[in-house]
């Protein structure tokens, strides 16, 4: 096929035809395009026509992939030069026929799974199927896995509310787990599943409905010194009224029955207000210590037993110390804003009059919902695309900030035809440098977030970010305040210390955790 240009860009794609991969495995082999010289975009879907209207939106569906079918994989691919081009689509061609070829080299090849049915019959004894197909396969599938006694870890998105309905009450009639969809994160037995961090094992058992949540909470119970039995994702939607919290409270149940499990800790956005009497009623009847973070709610508990916060560094610091480990004064209480002493406060720099805005440019959407409810109790007005306060919602955030900006760029609105932001910096990296350049910013805020499933080294990417960001205002003799935090522990592959010491060297000032990092960024701003 020969290149289009498109805005100076040239554009090529084609179709692999008659192969399913799921959407992890097609962002790897794009993250993989994207690091090649000259390339802008790249993107490989499914053939099915949600994926089209994706790639419809960000104008990248060409007539060589516009006739692809469910089963077919379309590749796109937009670099500044022909070569370039075609040297990734190459590439792409060259992963996709490897990870289709059959392993061969015994006398009768040995043909992959292709059903859940056919996975469980070759091991036989597993009890959680993951599913990680298009959505608008996943539901059946996971219905399937249900019907086999398995439970589901559910990575897969835009599932239909109602299927996702029908799946957790089947589930729950059979006594088994469905977790998701959407569901991102979670550790089961020590096992991670999707984007996890390596924590140590312990007597803290976790429910969440946020990924990022979980992944905070799980990596400063760690840091503390605790450990985590389990951590169970639900996927967002489960405490919607119309889900009624059912893998919540399902799972709440079994962390109650299990007897290395000390103490519960929940995470969540406020769930609707019944579901919101379900859970605290099953805590209740759990009879176990108990943490409960809604966050952005001011919940309280007349139980002694059930303890409420209001950040993720909270519920850790509650947990850690309900399972009987005694942390030093800094990590008890309300540490991310009333405990100023938690690290020292460097000198504020002399910015001038001009710098006067926030932007805080999240990969996570939980570490921008508890900042905008951080900054909030300072009367601080913060605009999003994901907006605590509706009244604060952007109006065209791919395109512009305004004013106190806060962004969560893993969000549907910046993630089309595009790995997420954990997976591919590039989007952010090209976010950040534009807001540098902006003579009304004073601080930007960055999550790192490391473990499995995340960039292999995200901060070598961002410290050549941070520098160049740097010196694109002091061209213009202004002092940018970079802040940051990492979620992760010393045992993720990426190492926790060597993220934090080339963010430092790059003049980023590190906060212990993600409400400490929205904190500090309020104080400079004052």
């Amino acid at each position: 096929m020969s290149p289009k240009p498109t805005a100076s860009l040239f554009t090529q794609a084609f179709v692999h035809a008659n192969l399913y991969k799921d959407s992890v495995a097609l962002m790897r082999v794009a993250q993989a395009m994207l690091a090649m010289d000259g390339v802008v975009n790249a993107t490989l879907q499914m053939g099915n026509p949600a994926n089209k209207e994706i790639l419809v939106e960000a104008g990248l569906l060409t007539t060589e992939v516009s006739g692809a079918g469910p089963s077919d994989v379309m590749v796109v691919v937009q670099a500044t030069s022909s070569k370039a081009c075609t040297s990734a689509i190459d590439a792409a061609k060259s992963q996709l026929a490897g990870q289709g070829k059959v392993a061969s080299g015994t006398a009768q090849e040995e043909i992959a799974p292709r059903t859940v049915g056919m996975g469980l019959a070759k091991l036989g004894s597993a009890n959680i199927a993951q599913i990680s197909v298009p959505g608008s396969y996943a539901a059946a599938e996971a219905l399937k896995a249900v019907k086999q006694g398995l439970n589901v870890f559910m990575f897969s998105d835009n599932v239909p509310l109602t299927q996702e309905v029908a799946i957790k009450t089947e589930a729950a009639k059979r006594g088994v787990l469905v977790m998701g969809p959407d569901c991102g994160t979670a550790i089961i037995g020590g096992v991670p599943l999707g984007f996890a961090n390596n924590v140590r094992k312990g007597n803290i058992g976790l429910v969440a409905a946020s990924g990022t949540g979980l992944q905070e909470v799980t990596t400063q119970i760690h840091r503390m010194g605790g450990g985590v039995s389990h951590a169970i994702g639900t996927g967002g939607r489960d405490v919607y009224a119309d889900v009624g919290g059912i893998t919540m409270l399902q799972g709440i149940e079994l962390l109650a029955r299990d007897a290395d499990t000390k103490v519960i800790a929940i995470v969540s956005k406020p769930p609707a207000p019944e579901v919101t009497v379900k859970v605290m009623s099953a805590l209740a009847r759990a009879g176990k210590a108990a943490v409960v973070l809604f966050l952005g709610s001011d919940l309280k508990s007349a139980d002694k037993n059930i303890r409420t916060v209001q950040t993720m560094v909270d519920c850790a610091a509650q947990a850690v110390q309900l399972a009987g480990i005694r942390l030093p004064l800094r990590s008890r209480g309300n540490v991310s804003v009333a405990d100023k002493g938690v690290y020292p406060i460097p000198s504020k720099p002399r910015f001038q009059k001009t710098q006067t805005y926030l932007r805080a440019l999240y990969s996570g959407g939980t570490y921008c919902s508890e900042a905008q409810t951080i900054w909030a109790k300072s009367d601080l007005a913060v605009w999003s695309n994901i907006p605590v306060n509706k009244a604060f919602a952007l109006q065209n955030p791919k395109r512009e900030s305004f004013e106190h900006t806060a962004l969560d760029l893993g969000d549907d609105d910046f993630t089309v035809g595009k790995p997420h932001p954990m997976i591919d910096q590039g989007a952010r990296i090209e976010r950040l440098l534009r807001e540098a350049a902006d003579p009304t910013v004073r601080v930007i805020l960055l999550d790192v977030v490391i473990g499995w499933g995340a960039h292999a080294d995200p901060a070598s990417e961002l410290a050549t970010a941070i520098s160049q960001a740097k010196k694109i205002a002091a061209k213009s003799k202004r002092h940018l305040a970079m802040i940051g935090f990492v979620c992760g522990t010393d045992l993720d592959p990426q190492g926790f210390a060597a993220q934090e010491k080339k963010l430092r060297a790059a003049g980023m000032v590190l906060a212990p955790n993600s409400a400490s990092a929205a904190w500090l960024a309020g104080e400079w701003l004052k």
